[in-house]
């Protein structure tokens, strides 16, 4: 009957009234006939933050294309005003009155309908004045006809942006060099802090020409090992310049990095055909750190690899306290389910990322500061921020630092260090006159991206107005001294041009993290990532094994790596992982209960012995939650008991799908009586203690599936069974002879109800669809389809 049921659906959809069921349309890719986008959340409108226009944002909503806004004076939808449409979820609206408060609306809409209203906003235009200024209100950026921004493309940018698999070793995300609260740099990076420490151009730690920049990943190969770095050895390397900001970085019209060696003509990595060739440094900007060695990628890694890494990738796998609205968004989808909302086919490509990630970026501007009220008319800043204002300007700050962002997006030589250190835009343009001369940086939440500089030297706003004061530290012929010379400044004027680069340029919903600049938790910040703690045993000369470990413990993670480094050299290393710490003790360990494993060092001689291993975590359920505990033993005739250990390590096991598992109790034995069952999300596993027939376990279902078990088959036995929002499709495993039977009945939005509605032993699929009038669909095996309008 189950077969017949499946038919007379099909017959339903060819007679066309396949508007209440979902098909899909490929193997990745899901369309959905009939399903209308839900009511935009989060709707927030501006308060007088701008004399000119009225500013919206919202949540990204999933399956719309268009989203339309309206406003009244009054909380009265129904006589509100259309004042526009957008395929974004930001718009403004400039045809405000001055001063009177509005509540506006959002619908969102796709060729199936539209959706109900969103909760209204209240949000009014300033009355101000802007007779002019050197800092003129900051107005969105440009964006390509070839790349517009739309909502769902800078959703899955913004997914892609905060995902730590993009990187070869799981650990690195672009996110994890860029982070609003540190205003779109590094909180990593500081001055004097040997994690963030680049030896500079003498290749020698703790000189005068150290770099404070960004940690990378540890220098690794393409089947997951390390190899070791001639400066950082198994520590993960570091950048040779700090992290500039990404926020506000859409507005560069001549490249950006500190040499502005990302163009605005936008390649595709593998063809190197013109994608888009103009309004696109973002674009540009994104190939670089997954395939550069130092920062996300191995050695010989491409695009075509990185792409395929993320094709295969369930979105944010690693992340934790991702955003609610992100969070929603994503669903239970794959990337190249993302992919098609966003560009309309699933396909993962290199220009495809770069483009998504790019369109996030470009509607992270921070146009909300006290300096932009202050230049409006609409609220001063203090006494002292505005004497500080008085101080720049007139100490000529303002001939670099100009306009909106308060930069003039040009390139000088300023006299940080000498010259030859670093040739900064001349190995972009071969040009004399670029030689160390790097990218002015705008200055709005300037305060929060601290340390300062391309090479992180100062550690405070206060450092760098003293560098200023004092007219530069090193001399070159491309030194403009009629900008850069020493500035005759009182202690007044500098304590005030230091309140005048904090508060008034800083846009709090950065330093907040809030929206759009909020974010997921990566995997590196939480307490997932591996710990290092106690203390081992010295080998030969005093030196003690070091171990290197930061992979995820990811369940199913192909690719767990660690590495032991300054063993002696040439000597066999044991890696010994096990529930419980394996010790410092008179022998090697004989064994691990998770695992046992030995390697020959490379190297000769007492602490120049290193070498790594890689091994997968199984995508065992039982070990989700468990923290594994594990040490290198190094024989070493020069070690006590002839063998030296390496601190403890310990890393916990996790699965993307943290969900608690959901219980039922149902007769799948046919005996009468109710057995329990639990089903596990994390490895998608039926666990049934049936009160005849005995425990079993069935792997059925995917991440976000809901639980529909009834007796589909009318054999007197429960069914296994499972709707899939996604597709709107019932998987129902028969258990009369565990044949799987496959209909589509439903669309995302529904509410599995199945039950025996005809009467005849057999439960019927059936949804109930809250917003179809509180309608149930209902499929019955002897008298088909029918619909009943019954709820709210």
């Amino acid at each position: 009957m189950a077969r017949l049921k499946v038919f007379s659906i099909l017959l339903f959809i060819v007679f066309g009234i396949a508007a209440y069921l979902s098909t899909p349309s490929g193997s990745a890719a899901k369309a959905f006939r009939g399903e209308v986008p839900a009511a935009p959340t989060g709707v927030n409108a501006s308060d007088n933050w701008y004399i000119n226009k009225v500013g919206l944002r919202w949540d990204t909503i999933r399956g719309a294309t268009v989203y339309r806004i309206f406003r009244n004076t009054v909380n009265d939808p129904s006589t509100a005003t259309d004042v526009g449409t957008t395929a974004a979820n930001l718009f403004f609206d400039t045809t405000a009155a001055v001063g009177q408060p509005y509540y506006y609306w959002v619908r969102a809409e796709n060729s199936s309908g539209q959706s109900l209203l969103g909760a209204p906003d209240l949000g009014t235009r300033a009355n101000g004045n802007f007779p002019g200024s050197t800092f003129p209100p900051l107005e969105p950026p440009l964006e390509s006809p070839e790349n517009p921004v739309t909502a769902a493309k800078a959703y899955l940018g913004k997914t892609l942006f905060w995902d730590e698999q993009l990187s070869s070793t799981k650990t690195v995300a672009c996110g994890t060099c860029h982070r609003p609260a540190r205003g779109g740099s590094d909180p990593r990076t500081d001055v004097f802090d040997n994690r963030s420490r680049n030896p500079g151009p003498d290749n020698t730690f703790g000189t005068v020409d150290d770099i404070f920049g960004s940690p990378g990943v540890i220098q690794n190969n393409a089947d997951g090992t390390y190899s070791y770095n001639a400066l950082f050895g198994f520590r993960e390397q570091v950048t040779n310049r700090k992290s500039p900001s990404y926020l506000n970085a859409a507005y560069s019209p001549q490249g950006i990095f500190w040499d502005g060696r990302a163009s605005n003509e936008f390649r595709d990595p593998i063809t190197n055909q013109v994608v888009i060739p103009l309004i696109a440094s973002l674009e540009s900007q994104a190939l670089g750190p997954p395939v550069s060695t130092a920062e996300m990628g191995h050695a010989g890694r491409d695009w075509n690899q990185v792409a395929a890494r993320v094709q295969v990738s369930k979105p944010l796998a690693l992340a934790s306290n991702i955003p609610t609205a992100l969070k929603t968004w994503i669903g239970d989808r794959t990337y190249e389910e993302l992919f098609q909302e966003a560009f309309g086919s699933p396909n993962v490509t290199p220009t495809r990322i770069a483009m998504a990630i790019a369109t996030h970026e470009r509607t992270l501007f921070s146009d909300q500061t006290p300096l932009d009220k202050a230049v409006a008319g609409i609220e001063p800043l203090t006494a002292s921020e505005a004497h500080g204002q008085q101080v720049f300007e007139m100490n000529n700050c303002a001939a670099c630092h100009l306009s909106s962002l308060l930069s003039d997006q040009a390139f000088h030589n300023i006299g940080v260090r000498p010259q030859p250190e670093d040739p900064g835009r001349f190995a972009v343009t071969g040009q004399e006159i670029d030689r160390s001369a790097f990218k002015t940086p705008g200055l709005r939440n300037v305060e929060l991206r601290f340390p300062y500089m391309h090479n992180g030297r100062f550690g405070s706003i206060e450092d760098v107005i003293e560098f200023y004061r004092r007219g530069g530290d090193f001399d070159a012929p491309n030194v403009d001294h009629e900008q850069i010379h020493p500035l005759n400044l009182t202690n007044e004027e500098r304590a005030d041009l230091a309140a005048f680069l904090k508060r008034p340029l800083t846009d709090e919903r950065v330093r907040n993290e809030l929206p759009p600049f909020d974010r997921p938790q990566l995997f590196t910040e939480s307490d997932r990532f591996p710990q290092i703690t106690g203390t081992g045993r010295p080998g030969t000369g005093g030196v003690m094994p070091e171990v290197a470990v930061n992979s995820p413990g990811l369940l199913g993670n192909q690719t767990f790596t660690v590495g032991v480094s300054r063993g002696i050299g040439g000597g066999q290393a044991y890696l010994v992982i096990d529930a419980t710490d394996p010790g410092v003790g008179a022998s090697i360990p004989a064994g691990g209960s998770f695992l046992y494993r030995n390697i020959a060092l490379t190297g000769s001689g007492a602490g120049t012995g290193y070498g790594s291993t890689v091994f997968p975590i199984p995508n065992n359920p039982n070990l989700i939650g468990q923290t594994l505990y594990g040490r290198w033993y190094v024989v070493d005739p020069g070690a006590a008991n002839g063998f030296s250990v390496s601190r403890l390590f310990s890393f916990k096991v996790f699965s993307a799908d943290s969900a608690t598992p959901h219980s039922a109790m149902f007769d799948f034995d046919g005996d009468g009586k109710t057995d329990v069952s639990v089903y596990r999300p994390s490895n998608n596993v039926w666990y049934l203690q049936r009160s005849t027939a005995g425990f079993t376990a069935y792997q059925f279902g995917a991440a976000g599936d809901k639980m529909v078990p009834a007796d589909f088959t009318g054999d007197g036995k429960t069914d296994v069974a499972m709707y899939r929002p996604s597709t709107g499709t019932w998987y129902i495993l028969r258990s009369e002879d565990l044949t799987l039977t496959v209909a589509p009945f439903g669309i995302s939005t529904d509410i599995p109800t199945p039950g025996d509605f005809d009467g005849d032993g057999k439960a019927d699929m059936a949804v109930y669809r809250p917003d179809a009038q509180g309608t149930f669909y209902i499929q019955r095996s002897t008298q088909g389809f029918t619909a009943v309008q019954f709820g709210l």
